[in-house]
């Protein structure tokens, strides 16, 4: 495998703005296949506006720098061709949606993924099979996929959710903005559990975006940074972020 190929995600000087405000300031980061890296830092910092300015969602404006995903211009995308090119982004509140099934939602999102693919959608007996697999490594039954997106769900049960609809559309690289936020322990164990299950693998890559050291227990990354004013200012190993849980934000960006 070629060092290109290896590559997943290389993002060069990027610097973004929402409402006119600068948030990422000239932000450099590179993620192979087969490696999990955490990004922590203080509120403000502009984790949330890294995945989301990846992801393509609108307000989030590219000011420069470039993000290429594997050799694509990831940046050239609408975010529906993002998604197709295999870019999966996880949202701290996932988004209730009334009127729409889990399992509607779930096999129009594949199949649209597949024809921009070029690939076959997949006949309804097909889906079920792939999403009763996927919802049982979450330890979701397929009662719960027939439900509304989200509509009354507790905020375990949506980040299962979510990690299920990962699992399902497979992606090459995702993007976890805080996937650990409101979960108590039992959740916590189960969603870090359902990552490692569906990312942990030589051809996929995982970056955590994280306030706290305790999702890194269940999905233990190969790489931690620290994010501070638009950059990255430090990277190290899973020690790292043992450092920041006894330190703090402010002792280690000062160091």
């Amino acid at each position: 495998m070629s060092e290109s190929e290896d590559t997943m995600l290389t993002i060069d000087n990027l610097q973004a703005q929402v409402d006119g405000k600068a948030i990422l300031k000239g932000l450099s980061l590179t993620i192979n296949a087969g490696e999990i890296h955490a990004i922590m830092g203080p509120n403000g910092a502009g984790k949330s506006t890294l995945a989301y300015t990846l992801g393509g969602r609108p307000g989030y404006e590219v000011t420069g720098g470039t993000a290429t995903l594997g050799d694509a211009d990831l940046l050239e995308m609408a975010p529906h061709e993002r998604a197709a090119a295999g870019l999966f982004l996880g949202f701290q509140y996932p988004v209730e949606i009334p009127g729409v099934s889990n399992v509607q939602f779930l096999r129009e999102a594949l199949n649209s993924q597949r024809t921009a693919r070029g690939e076959a959608p997949l006949s309804a007996a097909d889906f079920l099979r792939l999403a009763r697999e996927k919802a049982g490594l979450l330890g979701m039954d397929m009662e719960m996929l027939k439900r509304p997106v989200n509509v009354g769900f507790s905020g375990g049960e949506k980040k299962r959710a979510e990690m299920v609809q990962m699992g399902i559309l497979d992606p090459k690289l995702a993007i976890l903005d805080e996937t650990d936020s409101g979960l108590d322990i039992d959740a916590l164990k189960t969603v870090g559990a359902g990552i490692n299950a569906i990312m942990r693998a030589p051809d996929k890559a995982v970056l955590l975006i994280t306030h706290y050291q305790r999702l890194l227990d269940y999905v233990q990354p190969d790489f931690v940074h620290v994010l501070a004013a638009g950059r990255i200012v430090r990277s190290g190993g899973p020690e790292l972020a043992l450092e920041l849980e006894r330190e703090g934000y402010a002792e280690v960006v000062a160091a």
